[in-house]
This record gives C-alpha cells, structure tokens and sequence, in this order.
C-alpha cells in the first residue's frame, strides 16, 4: 500500500521527535528581541520533519539514540533552514510553504543574516559538544549543495543541461543533504565508518529518488496530473522530464522549445505547451523509472540491516518520498 502521509511512521520516533522541537527552539534563542521574533516564525511554518526524522531513525538503525543523536537533527535542521532563507533571496521568492518569506516581510539584509545566525549556531552547537565528525559530514553537505546550486546557476543560463550534468546536480544540491542526515544520524550512535559510508550512500540515493519526484510534481500529480504548476519552467529549470524529452527530439523540435523556454518562460502558456511536449516524449515515465530505480537501490542497502521497528518505519519512510502527493 501506497504510503502518502508521514503520521503512520512518526509514533516510532514520537517522543524523540517531541524531545527535539524543544530542544531545537533552545538551539534558536538570542538576546535579539528581532531575532526571537523571526526564528519563532520560522519554527512555526516548518514542514514535515523530515530531516530529524531521517537521523532518528538512521540512528536507531545503528544503535541507541542519545544526546549526540539529538545535536545531529538540530545541526542538519538548522543547517537546511538557513539554506531555505538563503534560496528564497537568491531566487527572489516571496512565498515558501503557502507563508510569506523572511525577505517578503523583513527585506534581504535581514533574511541574508538570519541565514548566517543559524549556520553560526549550527557550528557552534557541533563545536561546543566536540561533535566534529558531525561537523565534517554537515560541511561536506554544505560544499556539495553550494557546487550543485553554482552548477545549476551555470547551465541554467544555457539551458544546456545533459542527464549526467542533471545528475551530478542534483546529487549535491539535493541529495548530499538527505546523504548527512543518514550519516549523520549513524555517526552519532558510534558506529563504524564504513556503517557510516553505508548509510551516506543509503541517503544519497534516496535523495536522488526524493528529487525527481520534485521534478514529477512540478508537472502535477493524482486528479491533478496534467495541470503543470510549471515552476520550474518560469525559472528555467531543466528537470528530468524535459531533458529527457530534448534529447529524444529532431534539432528543430529541441531549438524550438528552448526558444520558447528563453523568451516566454512566464506565460501560462509555455507551460501547457512544454508539458504536452514532455508528455509526447514519454519524459514522464522515464523520469518516474528513474525515480524507482533509485528507490529500489536505496531499499537494497536498507534490507542488509537487521529487522527492527526502525527498519520497518525507514522503509515507509523511503515509500513516502515516491509517493507522496506535495
């Protein structure tokens, strides 16, 4: 059975999860009454608790959660949330999650610092408790996002993209953070460096499936498959879809639609047009077998562990990400 809701995995980690939301509010607290003010705005819109749920449950997997465990989630959260306040100034976004944006309420300076206090305290928190090897993976994850973003930025322009470029993207933009909540997670039980590598490796490619279901939705999903949100069309984005599609086109049918892509990226219409494209080329469902096929690796590593409640609530959680509807 399909798993599109997180409420039948989250009671393995209930507590745990309660546990963390308070400490990671103690995480966030300044002497700045401005401060307190937006990270209290900023805690009150976050999302599914993914991330945490990630390095919970990785850690469960490989041994006892404890205080490290707990640094672990606070550190990849607090991490993920200053590179969300980052996103939305580079991109000029305004809205995230149906909210307004930091920089739609208190402007770019103030949302840029906000941004540095968290990472700041991301260090901080991982310095004090000499938690470096937690550290280390966090700001490889950091290294890696920063290069997929820079390459993305760089071939957008183009609009050049191949499928081994799309790939190289994604697995650092996206998937090398999904990859540090899972390592992340391990090395805060104590366990191994190769256990260590193991469940990096596990997370990278569940965030490579994570992705491309992403790139999916951007084309609609269920009843609603069909009516393109088109976000990444008006940003320019090559997603999978359309690569895929470009390269099984004539150069005529691939000049035009990058034509089209350049000059009318905003118009409703470029998106029914370029989805109606993608749909002829089959982008959809290689985009989708791609997705699966990364999600079938994923599972392969997680089945070499031992049975446990953990492993269960993983193994829903890996579902959850193919088949969720948002």
């Amino acid at each position: 059975m399909a798993i599109k809701s997180l409420d039948t995995i989250r009671p393995v980690i209930g507590k745990e999860l309660d546990e963390f939301e308070v400490r990671f509010r103690g995480a966030m607290k300044s002497s700045v009454p401005l401060l307190d003010k937006i990270t209290y705005y900023l805690i009150k819109r976050r999302g599914k608790q993914l991330r945490p749920m990630l390095v919970f449950f990785s850690a469960g997997l490989s041994g006892e959660i404890n205080d490290s465990t707990y640094r672990a989630a606070a550190l990849i959260e607090l991490l993920h949330n200053a590179t969300l306040v980052h996103d939305d100034v580079v991109d000029d976004t305004y809205q995230r999650r149906g909210a307004f944006s930091i920089n739609a309420l208190w402007k770019n300076k103030v949302a840029v610092l906000v941004g540095d206090y968290m990472l700041s305290r991301g260090l901080l928190l991982a310095v004090h408790d000499k938690e470096f090897q937690l550290l280390e993976l966090v700001s490889t994850a950091v290294q890696k996002m920063s290069e997929g973003e820079l390459l993305q930025i760089e071939k957008t322009r183009k609009l050049n993209i191949t499928e081994s470029e799309y790939f190289e993207i994604i697995a650092n933009k996206t998937a090398s953070l999904v990859a540090a909540c899972c390592a992340s997670g391990t090395a805060s039980t104590g366990a191994s460096q190769e256990t260590v590598q193991r469940m990096w490796n596990m997370g990278e490619l569940l965030g490579m499936a994570f992705q491309i279901k992403d790139d999916l939705l951007d084309y609609g999903t269920g009843q609603d498959i069909g009516k393109p949100t088109g976000t990444d069309i008006k940003e320019k984005k090559l997603s999978l879809p359309l690569i895929y599609a470009l390269e099984q086109s004539t150069y005529l049918e691939k000049k035009n639609i990058i034509r089209i892509l350049k000059t009318k990226s905003a118009e409703k219409a470029t998106a029914i047009k370029i989805f109606d494209f993608v749909k002829e080329k089959k982008g959809l469902e290689y985009a989708q077998a791609k997705m699966y096929e990364y999600r079938e690796r994923s599972k392969v590593l997680l089945n070499e562990l031992p049975d446990s409640p953990y492993k269960t609530a993983f193994g829903q959680l890996i579902e959850f990400v193919t088949e969720r509807d948002k």
